[in-house]
């Protein structure tokens, strides 16, 4: 089991943002995010898109903004579940939560912090009856370890970025490469469409469209896929592939956290704003885009003020009773909450030598 000062759920500029803050006050984090990889949404879904209302910040790109948080927090020795869903939640004997993930993975503490933004982002599954039954048997929705594709026969569905990056990606790792969507007309970078149609005559990538797979073939793992397409008339072929990766997006949704007993409305975790961002139930928080209150604005910013006030409502949770002073990070050598000396962050040390 797993065991830290605060976990949070989500590992987003909120989530991250909280680390470096409970950091400060000597308390370690641990995050579980259901996506592969840090950053949430701005890692996932728009890592070159600009963002102009982070302050000290004109513009910064959403994938650096990650970069940077994760840059800032990691002196801090963050501990990090990644590609694992928050499922269930146990409160123990002693006020402590145990949270185990969609496989098993079970995690302790004091205080959760729910930093979902949006809430998980969910894979958008293809309408195959019996897709289920050969996930992580071929069938795969992210794309975490292009070697695993080595030499191996891939079949691609979707039409935006991510299928079209792949595909171009994956045609020099991958022994054979078909890219099937159900239109003509692809909806990602008109450069990423050139490359796969330069791909394609080259005999690198398959393309195949209008189409659509409609079945999976194989018993305890993918052997091939069936695909529908449509041109004249409505034809069914086979295609032999020992993977099958369909790239439809994600949708954000509450999952799970949504039968834990926390008070929602519209999708959102009800918190006390004009305190710590508590909700109803004492020692679990939800900050950032997943909360709601009165006169919320789902803002970056907002998150990270949120996240600041939770870590100092987490501390006195942690450490009943124990008084501290709050300091600001521009002071060297300051005394630490437990009396102790502590030095300064070492990106704040540099800043005022």
């Amino acid at each position: 089991m797993i065991k830290t000062d605060i976990l949070i759920i989500g590992a987003g500029p909120t989530g991250l943002f909280a680390v470096f803050e409970a950091g400060l006050l000597k308390l370690k984090c641990h995050l579980i995010d259901a996506l592969p990889q840090i950053g949430g949404q701005l890692a996932e879904i728009y890592p070159k898109k600009p963002i102009y209302d982070i302050p000290g910040f004109p513009e910064v790109l959403a994938g650096e903004l990650v970069d940077n948080l994760m840059e800032q927090c990691k002196q801090f020795q963050p501990g990090f579940t990644l590609g694992e869903r928050a499922e269930t939640i146990e409160k123990l004997d002693d006020g402590s939560f145990v949270v185990t993930t969609n496989k098993g993975t079970k995690h302790n503490a004091p205080v959760v912090a729910i930093a979902g933004g949006l809430g998980s982002f969910e894979p958008r599954k293809p309408l195959i009856h019996n897709i289920e039954e050969f996930e992580d048997k071929g069938v795969e929705y992210f794309i975490k370890n292009p070697e695993i594709y080595r030499d191996k026969k891939v079949v691609i569905a979707g039409g935006g970025d991510s299928a079209l990056d792949w595909s171009i990606f994956l045609s020099n790792v991958a022994s054979e490469v078909t890219l099937i969507h159900r239109r003509n007309e692809f909806r990602g970078a008109l450069d990423s469409v050139e490359k796969v149609q330069e791909l394609k005559n080259q005999g690198k990538i398959n393309l195949v469209t209008p189409a659509e797979v409609i079945g999976i073939l194989g018993a305890r793992e993918v052997k091939g896929v069936v695909v529908s397409q449509a041109e004249h008339i409505q034809k069914e072929f086979e295609i032999e592939c020992d993977h099958f990766i369909p790239l439809f997006g994600l949708a954000p949704k509450l999952g799970p956290i949504a039968d834990w007993g926390l008070e929602i409305e519209k999708n959102a975790i009800k918190v006390n704003n004009s305190l710590d961002y508590q909700t109803n139930i004492p020692g679990i928080f939800a900050i950032g885009d997943v909360n709601t209150y009165p006169g919320k604005l789902k803002l970056i910013l907002c998150g990270f003020h949120e996240a600041t006030l939770m870590c100092q409502a987490a501390y006195q949770i942690i450490n009943p009773g124990k008084k501290y002073v709050l300091k600001y990070t521009t002071v060297s050598g300051v005394d630490g909450f437990d009396g102790s000396r502590k030095e300064a962050p070492k990106q704040v040390v540099k800043a005022i030598e």
